[in-house]
């Protein structure tokens, strides 16, 4: 859009904003195709090395230059300079470092005497590639090459009039625009542009009235309301709008637009409490925590509330409300899910981890079903030696922290499969301390199910069958069925379980 008003290559396209509001200022009317605009995107840059990732950006800047080819006619080119245009199109995507990196730099140089005016500079998920680099393990590689990209795009450019850059990291603090202080960032907290990110609900209403579709407003809401740009609530998501008008489907339609590999990577690989805190958002409650909106790629692996501040500024959480704290002056968040096409979104997304990694896993769930403790015991063997390190973090994995780390990833997954016949609940402590899942049933045929994970102990225990002795104690010490009887669950319709561990073994009894 911005590329279209801006850009000389649409001037005279007044059909394009007529009846918009922009379109009623004069001021602002005069400057549509006015200028000459570099737009670029990196969104499709997602490949898994660097080698390539470097390649795709190089086949990018050849691309700009090849749609500027006719530079070379110009008087206002040297020969030299109309020899580098030459070279740039000719490496398409293996152009030297040297050149790559100033590429933008001297197209904008090129641009601004041909035309006798500064340039503006659109790009679009500047931070695609970092995300892949982040989660590939090439992160060092792309900052040196991107910073000194971009260090000669947007700072030591001086034909540059404007720039505007998208992406769901901030970037004040980011080692990629450490020598960048011209910067003015915008975020989902910023007043400004609040309600230009997305379509309010007075907008979506309208449509929906105008598309015959009223009585389908609450569910709208339900599947694509929630977002949230500064004080303003009831941001819906345009694409997923678009999409629903046209099919009149309800399905994830944003949330299927990407891989998701970071938010993945940050839940997979996150620690217990990340594990935990998933489990509670896709129950539907609330996390309270503090944001911090510069946060920075390197920081992911050690602070919880920067895995959260990536999820709130991705979109895939909302802020319910946040309130500041006097004494400290700080600001506490309660974020929750933004909507159902966010939570089908984790849900596929926790499904995907099992299915992929072994076909077991539905195998232990009939079997566990169908109270077959022999099957459950060989499969649930099967998927522990493949989803331990799955479920782990770090570069030196911690063997004592296998089994409470798989414990919460096989807890998300039994959210995930089991939640049309089951109301799952995980009541929990920390440490090596007890782990209890219940499976309270929807329907009156189904069993309900009380698992209890214990992790061998061998100052207290000689063999795993004494472990798994003591996990089914524990659950009639603590009494744990008392509470599904409570709900008038009887008592000979409530299986037990305890789950023993013992490194990647696991008994079941």
């Amino acid at each position: 859009m911005l590329e279209c008003f801006f850009s000389n290559r649409y001037e005279g396209r007044s059909d394009l904003f007529e009846g918009l509001a922009v379109w009623d200022d004069d001021e602002y009317r005069k400057l549509q195709g006015t200028y000459l605009v570099i737009a670029l995107t990196f969104a499709n840059v997602k490949e898994t090395n660097f080698t390539n990732v470097k390649k795709r950006i190089c086949q990018i800047i050849a691309d700009l230059y090849t749609k500027h080819r006719f530079l070379i006619e110009s008087n206002q080119i040297d020969e030299i300079e109309k020899d580098y245009i030459r070279r740039v199109i000719q490496y398409q995507s293996q152009i030297p470092d040297d050149i790559a990196t100033m590429a933008i730099h001297k197209l904008s140089d090129f641009l601004s005497r041909y035309y006798n005016k500064k340039v503006i500079i659109l790009l679009d998920e500047y931070d695609t590639p970092m995300q892949e680099a982040y989660v590939n393990g090439f992160w060092d590689e792309l900052v040196f090459f991107i910073r000194t990209m971009f260090n000669a795009t947007f700072k030591t450019n001086p034909y540059l009039e404007r720039a505007i850059m998208t992406g769901i990291t901030r970037v004040s603090k980011e080692s990629i625009f450490s020598d960048l202080n011209n910067l003015k960032v915008v975020t989902t907290t910023s007043q400004e542009y609040a309600t230009s990110f997305g379509f309010t609900e007075e907008e979506v209403f309208v449509a929906l009235d105008q598309f015959n579709l009223s009585k389908e407003k609450e569910e709208v809401k339900n599947w694509y309301d929630g977002f949230t740009f500064g004080d303003k609530s009831d941001i819906y998501n345009p694409w997923s709008i678009i999409n629903y008008l046209d099919t009149n489907k309800f399905q994830p339609y944003w949330a299927n637009t990407s891989s998701n590999s970071l938010v993945g990577k940050l839940i997979q690989e996150g620690s217990i409490h990340v594990k935990k805190t998933m489990e509670d958002l896709l129950a539907g409650k609330a996390l309270i925590t503090e944001i911090d909106e510069q946060i920075v790629f390197s920081q992911l692996k050690h602070s919880q509330s920067a895995i959260w501040s990536v999820l709130l500024t991705s979109g895939y959480l909302r802020v319910n409300h946040f309130t500041l704290d006097q004494t400290w002056n700080r600001y506490s968040y309660e974020l929750v899910l933004t909507n159902k096409e966010v939570l089908f979104m984790f849900q596929n997304m926790i499904k995907g981890w099992f299915s992929d990694r072994t076909e077991d896993y539905n195998e232990f769930l009939k079997m566990m079903i169908e109270d077959d403790i022999e099957a459950m015991n060989y499969y649930i063997n099967e998927i522990s030696l493949q989803m331990f390190s799955f479920f782990d973090t770090g570069t030196q994995p911690s063997q004592r922290s296998h089994p409470e780390k798989f414990y919460h990833g096989f807890v998300l997954g039994l959210m995930v499969d089991l939640r049309n016949r089951y109301v799952i609940t995980s009541n929990r402590e920390s440490g090596f301390g007890r782990y209890d899942i219940m499976l309270e049933p929807l329907h009156i045929e189904d069993d309900a199910i009380i698992i209890e994970f214990k992790v061998f102990n061998p100052q207290k225990e000689h063999t795993l069958s004494d472990t798994l002795s003591s996990a089914l104690k524990q659950i009639e010490e603590k009494q744990y069925e008392e509470t599904l009887i409570a709900k008038g669950i009887p008592k000979e319709k409530i299986r037990k379980y305890g789950f023993a561990f013992e490194g990647k073994t696991v008994l079941i009894g």
